[in-house]
């Protein structure tokens, strides 16, 4: 039997209808008003405390953590908060983790699906590192709308401010303070903060990529400037770093993750993993859907970049990308630039 929080038990609390590739399932997906509860006036509290926790310390965390993860983590303070990811050898996407350091102790939350995984891959690479992997009973409770900070004796494990337009703050507590944390704040469902991530172009592993998926196909992942997101580009070697490093200075990922504007008068939804096509011709995969309150239906989709500006159709629902949503910074690209000199020949270098 899967997890259920007590805010299951609050006035209106219900959770995602039927199966999804979201991981939602244990938490109120809304209260009743959905699309009231995504307008955020004060700080308002989401309980995501189906979410996966695992804290790693010892001796050697910070270095065994660095040569594993897409982050930088081998000189960080207390106090540091923002994700991670687990690449394989060609540089796809295995687990997507946000990470927290509280008093020597590096927290990760992650989907619960990603829990029994990632557990096995750390605790398979320990060998002779001086480290402790533990799975802590504390619940990730997220916090949207601008918020001082937070007194209620829980590790801050992020802080975003602007994230979807909105702010947001995590914090973990023990599973059994949920409810009394929860008393603190107005509540919105799950549902709210899926309509705000999706607005942040933040992936969900599952629902949002595939296993061909990297990390550039997501620009949120990628640090950039003064975002410190999931994958450090200056960083040490890690597994799946070549792929990583070949992408940002030679090219750009055949495939981004957009946000989608849908045909609200479509008689039926199109389902997460669904094809996206234009013209006929496959060039994408739906991610996570949602209703907006202000835009309607939206979605996250990886599409092919020859696609970006084409009208799409998924299972007979028209859809267009939101040019919002595409990445104002991609990198300078010095690998490129390079080579198109080398190819220019000599006259070029002048």
């Amino acid at each position: 039997m899967g997890y259920t929080t007590e805010l299951l038990t609050r006035p209106g609390a219900q959770e995602l209808r039927g199966p999804s590739l979201l991981d939602a399932k244990g938490v109120p997906w809304h209260y009743g008003n959905p699309l009231v509860e995504q307008r955020i006036t004060e700080p308002t509290l989401v309980d995501r405390s189906h979410r996966a926790v695992v804290a790693v310390s010892g001796p050697d965390a910070p270095a065994f953590l660095d040569n594993l993860l897409s982050q930088k983590l081998d000189d960080v303070a207390d106090g540091f908060a923002a994700s991670a990811l687990d690449l394989d050898t060609q540089g796809r996407i295995l687990h997507h983790a946000d990470v927290a350091v509280a008093d020597g102790v590096y927290y990760f939350d992650l989907p619960s699906y990603e829990r029994e995984s990632f557990v096995d891959f750390l605790r398979k690479m320990v060998f002779w590192s001086e480290v402790t992997i533990e799975e802590p009973d504390l619940g990730v409770l997220t916090i949207l709308g601008p918020v001082a900070e937070p007194d209620l004796g829980q590790v801050v494990t992020r802080r975003l401010d602007g994230w979807g337009g909105i702010g947001r703050t995590d914090i973990a507590v023990p599973k059994q303070q949920i409810g009394q944390v929860a008393d603190q704040f107005p509540l919105a469902g799950l549902m709210a903060f899926t309509a705000y991530r999706v607005a942040a172009g933040e992936p969900e592993t599952r629902a949002d990529l595939d296993e061909k998926s990297i990390p550039h196909e997501a620009p949120s992942l990628i640090n950039r400037g003064e975002a410190i997101r999931a994958v450090h580009l200056e960083k040490g070697c890690y597994r799946g770093q070549e792929t990583v490093a070949r992408v940002e200075n030679l090219g750009r990922s055949p495939r981004l993750l957009v946000k989608l504007q849908l045909d609200g008068s479509s008689p039926n939804e199109p389902e997460i993993g669904a094809e996206i096509t234009a013209g006929g011709r496959k060039v994408g995969r739906l991610g996570t859907v949602v209703h907006d309150a202000d835009e309607g239906p939206v979605a996250l989709a990886l599409v092919k970049r020859s696609a970006l500006q084409a009208p799409l159709d998924i299972d007979g629902t028209a859809a267009s990308v939101d040019q919002s949503s595409f990445p104002e910074d991609e990198g300078e690209h010095a690998g490129r630039r390079a080579v198109d000199r080398l190819r220019r020949g000599p006259e070029s270098q002048l």
